[in-house]
């Protein structure tokens, strides 16, 4: 019935439609004009990527300790439109996605202050929750391979993570860098019990010195001919000689150092994954 009328309508007022067609016409070849063109449109939705490290939690701990409460102290965020979540062996990675049209640096920095309010509740041995840096599911992604038959996978992982990511990083356009395979390095301290007991020493003295060691303090200031000179106590250890020369305690204005009663060396973290190319180990 209404289209019937609105047919017969058009039909007795023909230069009143001619005109709203026109006006149509106009509009839209404006619009068309001014329109952005793009061969890859970006596409992606404003997404705040939240990750969190649980040095080695089992998943289901992850998800009760970490996942729910990193969730909900997102849900309910101002332009929040979903919270998705995945949890893995020590680690959980939190979705955020907004209101299409959003600000995502904005969105991020409301991620931001709703992330300071949990970061208190979670474990202790949690690191505090990171955001991921800026992407797009439009950027691409390219894969370098480190192999060298004169080095040792342990001295190709330290290459990667000391020269090349770092100038890879200062380039235009990258957002992030991710280094996979090969050995890292870290400093190993092998107690010897017998050492240990004939010097009378307790195994949590050496942790607590282990601690206490390997950092800089700044014990003031020196005044001298109108000039004033920072005293500074560089402690801070770079090499397995300098931490095994770190005090743990004395006995008779002596000094036991933890050379003494234990053997420092470089060794390998515990690696989990691996990198390869053509079937050959490599740092990726």
């Amino acid at each position: 019935m209404l289209l019937d009328a609105l047919i017969r309508w058009s039909l007795h007022n023909r230069p009143a439609v001619l005109a709203v067609a026109a006006a149509f016409l106009v509009w839209g070849s404006y619009v068309a004009v001014r329109m952005p063109v793009d061969v890859l449109p970006d596409v992606t939705a404003p997404t705040v990527t939240v990750l969190v490290e649980g040095h080695g939690m089992a998943p289901t701990d992850m998800e009760a300790l970490v996942t729910f409460p990193v969730e909900a102290a997102l849900n309910g965020a101002s332009g929040v439109r979903r919270v998705r979540s995945s949890t893995a062996v020590g680690i959980a990675v939190v979705w955020v996605d907004f209101d299409w049209g959003a600000d995502v640096l904005r969105a991020r920095q409301t991620v931001s202050e709703r992330l300071a309010t949990v970061a208190g509740t979670l474990p202790d041995d949690v690191a505090p929750p990171v955001m991921a840096p800026l992407s797009s599911i439009m950027g691409e992604i390219m894969f370098v391979a480190l192999q060298s038959s004169a080095h040792t996978p342990l001295e190709l992982r330290t290459t990667a993570e000391t020269l090349v990511r770092r100038r890879v990083l200062a380039t235009p356009g990258v957002a992030q860098v991710t280094v996979i395979g090969g050995e890292r390095r870290q400093f190993e301290v092998l107690v010897d019990p017998e050492r240990l007991a004939d010097y009378g020493v307790a195994l949590r003295a050496v942790e607590d010195a282990m601690r206490r060691a390997s950092r800089n303090t700044s014990a003031g200031f020196r005044r001298s001919g109108g000039q004033e000179y920072l005293i500074r106590a560089a402690g801070r250890a770079h090499d397995a000689e300098g931490i095994g020369a770190t005090v743990i305690t004395t006995r008779e204005m002596r000094p036991i150092r933890v050379r003494d009663i234990a053997e420092v060396r470089v060794g390998e973290s515990l690696k989990r994954g691996e990198g390869s190319r053509n079937g050959q180990p490599a740092v990726i």
